[in-house]
């Protein structure tokens, strides 16, 4: 039988320390280092044969369909619009309008599909009145407030939108992770379970 090993993991970051320390190494976060135990050398291993490689040229394609966002520079971007199950991140220096930009594309599609803004960072009012201010048809879409994962999943499945905005990946948090709003490890663990769920 092989030996467990210790590593010690920060709640934060996700970075490995072999021992422990009061702060993690990597990003100075006080108390988040948690043992975890592996066997040491363990390697899994997947019995089976592996899968054979094909040329690119090989594989079959097929043209999938394609929603479009209202925006022409938008769905250009994004090849031709929206593909169902498909995770697109929006990034941007703070300020530059991407949470406005979102928001105008939702509006655009709302009155052919069913969409859901799910804002992190604004109250619901606070959206309502930009949506106000830029002359959107607000019954196109429909929002909730709120920065807990499980929740917004349970929402996600409640309203089943074709379309879901989550402004911003970084306000939320997993109740199945000890870190904070932001930190690396609820990121990761709340952009994973959002895509797993698209």
């Amino acid at each position: 039988m092989r030996k467990a090993k210790s590593a010690y993991v920060c709640s934060d970051c996700g970075a490995t320390a072999l021992q422990w320390f009061g702060a993690c190494p990597s990003c100075g976060a006080a108390g988040t280092l948690t043992e975890t135990l592996s066997e040491r050398g363990s390697v899994k291993r997947i019995s089976g044969a592996a899968p054979g490689a094909v040329s690119l040229e090989d594989v079959e394609t097929r043209e999938l369909e394609r929603l479009s966002t209202g925006i022409g520079e938008l769905d250009r971007v994004l090849g031709g619009g929206l593909v169902a199950g498909q995770v697109v991140l929006i990034g941007g220096d703070p300020g530059i309008g991407k949470s406005t930009l979102l928001l105008q594309a939702l509006s655009s599609m709302g009155s052919s599909s069913k969409t859901l803004y799910i804002s992190g960072e604004e109250s619901a009012e606070q959206v309502a009145m930009r949506a106000r201010r830029l002359s959107l048809d607000a019954r196109a879409v429909h929002l909730i407030a709120e920065i807990q994962l499980e929740r917004i999943a349970a929402a996600l499945d409640a309203h089943r939108p074709e379309v879901a905005v989550v402004d911003s990946i970084q306000t939320l948090w997993s109740e199945a992770l000890q870190s904070a709003p932001g930190s690396v490890a609820q990121v990761r663990e709340c952009a994973a379970q959002l895509a797993r769920h698209a």
